[in-house]
């Protein structure tokens, strides 16, 4: 054994070179990942020259090369560690650095697959590596080493000089190894065989230990690579590789396929936990307010309860980052390669107890802009010259300021009115729009509603034809108004459909409607243009007798063909002859292979997966849909569908037209009304009731040295800066990727302003404004402090999905953990204390970042399995796009509420354990929702009281598995559960049908494949076996 290998080691130190299934170099050459830009070439690394670093060129693709920076292990005084043990590196040639992603030449490793190191090796690995804190910072001063065994934030001992064993202080030392408890549930980590989903399983000719990226040169810098545990691979030592039969894309083999005695267990609990960060954030920023008059500060989590007071930013239920420090320089960012992004929620719910965004009106004059680059009046601009002029921050212009909107200013330079504008003092605001900002100069319509209800025999049959229009006639009293109002602006129409288009007439003066039915449905055009869009007050008598008559009239169809593209065709022509921005609501239920324009074929094809065409089965059919999501933009007309299919239906191409459009997607599989009918019919008022903006036009500004250069969301872009919406309401979010363009300053930080141009509900055209201020920093440490790991996998995950168009599935995986790695792998060598290689040190902000990361590759868009549908798989990718960083969140992490031994006479929501089978009990119960679905787990050994309690039945052979609500029982547990179900269901924007799951039930599949902490059920990693992994690549980077 090695003579370092008594410090404590909880699991996330490093698999070691040679244990079971971790080759040593993942994946032939690594492509370059950056910033979610997927798929360009390997770039070499610059070399690097003394006593200095040497600006990286941007390569011919606009990808930035990796980062070269000072050496690991030179001397840092700040962090008080000693740099005579660790002497400054002499220059470097080119030569001696090898490309990044390309292996130095060195000899080949024997084939994989050939050892398996016996067990007794493994465990003295295993109880040979070490933890450290989550990384010190540069910047702070060293703190006094802690005896917990627990993680603790920026907190460790400094590490012995190498060669020479540990000192035991008294109370230096964490606990040793044999301190673990033995667990038997998890599979010991000898026990797992291959890499995580999407590295590479197949290899020859593997690179030592030390090739590839963060590349030092032979000498004494640094660490050197140590033999054993420490440092790089022993040349020639055999590594094990993958085994045979795993499922695909995980770690094959589980413990039964491995031989020998039963591994030495690791405890999971030394982990950095996410329930854990969550909690903490809540006890030391909950039920606070936070005001947001600092440039650069880091909100609470979006998982903590807090009052946002605006002061000048806009508050994070508007815009959240991935960094609020940038770097100063392109290199630095390309050094660190953590994305730069922001998460715009331009509409998202303000709480009751915070202040709405208040509207500005200036008349005629209209906004304040600059002359120059058109940025809008904020609390930023610089008011000079008596108050005269002022200076525009965005772009540096010197403005004359109108007469009538001219103040004086006070002895600090500021205006006296500050207070009295929300636009001189608030992040957030609205402007009313002149005539300038509206089509063809005229003022535009009130916005319409079209109901468009497929008639086929299938959704007659299933009652659905029945249940949406009898939902109707009550729904309609709910249509969005303005605060104030007494009734809505928005007329409704009605349209139903199979192979053909029925029209009705519902004016209020006639006693009956009329039907119209356009069999061409070649050339598509709106029979009748009075009385289609009426206003549902007026004409309400008349609908409703349409809607009794609608079931009756196709009660004995057989039609089962439908068409698709000609009836979103019908309601823009519609909405064009009104004059008006809308949005359709279209119920349907199979794939359209009618003969019609848009007419689909068949494509799902599942020998596809895990191949270079997979990509081909999320790429919508063009043509048809291309023109159409293109004229639906220009008018304004959002579509909203919903899908009740029994089969493949292509939502691939039938959801982009919503997702290009900036509407919704919403899907019930095998849809029975008795199971699935409160689940829809809740979704469908949430989606009526709900706030909305249409015909809207984005554009985000920026201060000087970065701009805007990618943007994720229910969007449609026509050019590189105009982010168009035909709708966008209080659940869309679209994430805007920063890139540097000149060195930020660290005076003035970097700014950011979103202006959203719309109509609101009323007709009137209006301008939403969001500005936020962020810091530049030149230290690394100071980024890596001020990063948001919620807003980071967003980002991650929007960047992912888009590229899986372009890219093949498995290619994506790889960029992930690539990037993943390199992320922290720059952190571990700029900022943090050196340490022994084989302690895994993560940045405080990012300790939880590989859980959702590993969460994300095994979401059932990039798992890449054969078990799971096209049309799932690419239902859950629309879905996510449009996602703010709160719905992100938690369906990447879900919470797990155990509600056996909650507290009946408390109010609040009891915490959330970790998403594992381990946390589970026989005798528990407990709730798993993840803003998508809800389950109720009960426990074979569940107590009878809390069955009788909740059901109303004497045991858990008695109940229903059917059920989809608890039943109304007059006691406190049924009351309590119900309250928590109410609190959950309100925060999510999607209603969720909730599933009854008895332990060992055939159910529990679909809720395990929820618990992320654990190995996927179609493949992936567990968290502990993607932080080994994660590890193995950090180390590879840094040596």
């Amino acid at each position: 054994m090695s003579q370092q290998g008594y410090v404590a080691t909880p699991p996330y130190s490093q698999a070691q070179p040679g244990m079971g299934g971790y080759p040593t170099g993942f994946g032939a050459t690594p492509s370059q990942p950056h910033y979610g830009h997927y798929g360009t070439p390997p770039q070499p690394f610059a070399p690097q020259q003394p006593g200095g670093l040497k600006p990286a060129a941007s390569s011919p693709s606009g990808m930035p090369p990796p980062p070269v920076s000072s050496q690991y292990g030179s001397p840092i005084h700040q962090n008080g560690t000693h740099p005579q043990k660790f002497p400054p590196s002499p220059a470097v040639s080119a030569s001696a650095i090898s490309p990044y992603g390309q292996p130095p030449q060195r000899p080949t490793y024997h084939s994989m697959a050939q050892v398996t190191p016996p067990t007794q090796q493994l465990t003295n690995q295993m109880s040979s590596m070490s933890i450290g804190g989550y990384g010190q910072s540069q910047m702070q001063s060293p703190q006094s080493p802690t005896s917990s065994a627990a993680p603790q934030p920026f907190q460790m001992p400094s590490p012995p000089a190498m060669g020479h064993p540990p000192l035991s202080l008294p109370g230096s030392q964490p606990p040793l190894m044999s301190a673990c408890p033995p667990v038997s549930s998890v599979p010991s980590m000898g026990a797992t065989g291959a890499p995580p989903m999407g590295m590479p399983n197949s290899q020859t000719g593997l690179p030592p230990m030390v090739g590839g990226g963060f590349q030092q040169a032979a000498g004494p810098q640094g660490f050197p690579p140590q033999p054993g545990p420490y440092g790089g691979q022993v040349p020639g030592s055999p590594i094990a590789g993958p085994q045979a039969g795993a499922f695909p894309g995980g770690f094959p083999g589980g413990a039964g396929h491995m031989a020998g005695p039963p591994q030495k267990k690791l405890d999971p609990d030394s982990i950095p936990s996410t329930t854990q960060v969550i909690e903490d954030d809540q006890a030391k920023r909950g039920g606070q307010l936070y005001t947001t008059n600092l440039r650069g500060q880091v909100p609470p989590l979006v998982t903590t309860d807090f009052t946002v007071q605006d002061q000048g930013n806009a508050s994070p239920r508007f815009m959240r980052c991935t960094a609020y420090t940038f770097p100063c320089t392109s290199d630095l960012a390309k050094q660190c390669q953590v994305p730069l992004a922001t998460i715009i929620k331009p509409f998202a719910t303000v709480p009751q107890n915070e202040t709405p965004v208040y509207l500005v009106n200036h008349g005629e004059a209209g906004p304040i802009r600059c002359n120059r680059c058109k940025a809008y009046m904020c609390p930023f601009m610089l008011f000079i010259e008596g108050g005269r002029r002022y200076q525009c921050v965005f772009c540096s212009c010197v403005n004359e300021v109108p007469v009538h909107y001219f103040q004086h200013l006070d002895h600090m330079g500021r205006r006296v009115d500050l207070y009295e504008r929300p636009e001189l003092s608030l992040g957030s605001y609205e402007f009313t729009a002149t005539l300038d900002y509206c089509k063809n100069n005229k003022p535009p319509n009130p916005p319409a509603y079209i109901f468009m209800i497929d008639v086929s025999y299938n959704n007659i049959k299933s009652g659905l034809v029945k249940l949406i229009c009898e939902e109707l006639k009550t729904l309609l009293d709910h249509l969005p108004k303005e605060e104030g109002a007494e009734s809505s602006a928005i007329k409704v129409g009605f349209v139903t459909y199979n192979k053909v288009l029925h029209f009705y007439n519902v004016k209020s003066a006639l006693a009956q409607p009329q039907m119209m039915v356009v069999s061409d449905v070649t050339e598509m055009f709106v029979p009748l243009l009075d009385g289609f869009l009426v206003n549902f007050q007026e004409s309400r008598n008349v609908i409703n007798n349409l809607l009794d008559q609608i079931p009756d009239m196709f009660a004995d169809t057989g039609e089962s063909e439908t068409v698709f593209s000609p009836v979103v065709q019908a309601g823009v022509e519609a909405l064009k002859a009104a004059e008006c921005s809308g949005k359709l609501f279209i119920f349907h239920s199979s794939l359209p292979t009618a003969e019609a324009p848009g007419k689909l074929k068949n494509r799902d094809d599942r020998k596809l997966v895990n191949t270079e065409k997979e990509k081909t089965l999320f790429q919508p059919q063009r043509g048809v849909y291309e023109q159409l999501a293109k004229e639906c933009v220009a008018q304004g007309c959002c579509v909203d569908l919903f899908v009740f299919p029994n089969q493949y239906v292509d939502i691939a191409t039938m959801g982009n037209i919503s997702t290009l459009t900036g509407g919704s997607v919403y899907k019930y599989n095998n849809f029975q009304v008795q199971m699935d009918g409160d689940h829809f019919l809740s979704d469908l008022r949430r989606d009526v009731e709900k706030s909305i903006g249409f015909d809207a036009i984005m554009r985000v500004r920026t201060s000087t040295g970065f701009r805007a250069t990618e943007f994720f969301g229910a969007i449609y872009m026509n050019n590189t800066t105009d982010i168009e919406m035909a709708a966008v309401d209080c659940d869309k979010a679209v994430t805007v990727e920063f890139k540097h363009d000149d060195t930020l300053s660290e005076e003035t930080g970097a700014l950011i302003q979103c202006a959203l141009l719309y109509t609101s509900i009323n007709g009137q055209r209006r301008l939403r404004v969001h500005n936020l201020s962020l810091n530049c920093s030149s230290q690394l440490s100071e980024l890596y402090k001020s990063c948001e790991t919620d807003a980071l996998i967003n980002f991650f995950a929007k960047s992912a999905y888009h590229a899986m168009l372009t890219q093949p599935v498995k290619t994506v995986r790889e960029i992930l953990v690539k990037q993943t790695a390199h992320m922290l792998a720059c952190y571990r060598k700029n900022c943090a204390n050196p340490s022994a290689a084989s302690q895994l040190i993560l940045p405080d902000a990012m300790k939880v970042f590989p859980v959702y990361m590993n969460s994300l590759m095994k979401t059932p868009a990039l798992v890449g399995s054969t078990e799971l549908s096209t049309d799932d798989r690419a239902f859950h990718r629309l879905k996510v796009m449009s996602l703010g960083v709160e719905e992100s969140q938690v369906l990447l992490y879900p919470r797990l509420i155990p509600v056996h031994s909650m507290d009946i006479t408390s109010e609040t929501v009891p915490a959330a354990v970790r998403c594992s089978e381990e946390r589970l009990t026989e005798t528990g119960a407990f709730l798993l929702e993840n803003g998508q679905s809800l389950f109720l787990w009960l426990g074979q050994a569940c107590s009878p009281d809390l069955i009788q309690n909740l059901f109303n039945v004497p045991s858990l052979a008695h109940l229903n598995p059917d059920m989809t609500s608890l039943p109304e029982l007059d006691n406190a547990h049924s009351k309590q559960i119900r309250s928590i179900i109410s609190v959950i269901s309100k925060q999510r924007p999607n209603s969720m049908k909730m599933v009854i799951v008895k332990q060992k039930d055939r159910s529990e599949i679909q809720f395990r494949q929820h618990l992320m902490e654990d190995k996927g059920l179609h493949g992936g990693a567990s968290y502990m076996d993607f932080l080994c992994y994660v590890h193995r690549e950090i180390r590879q980077l840094l040596t």
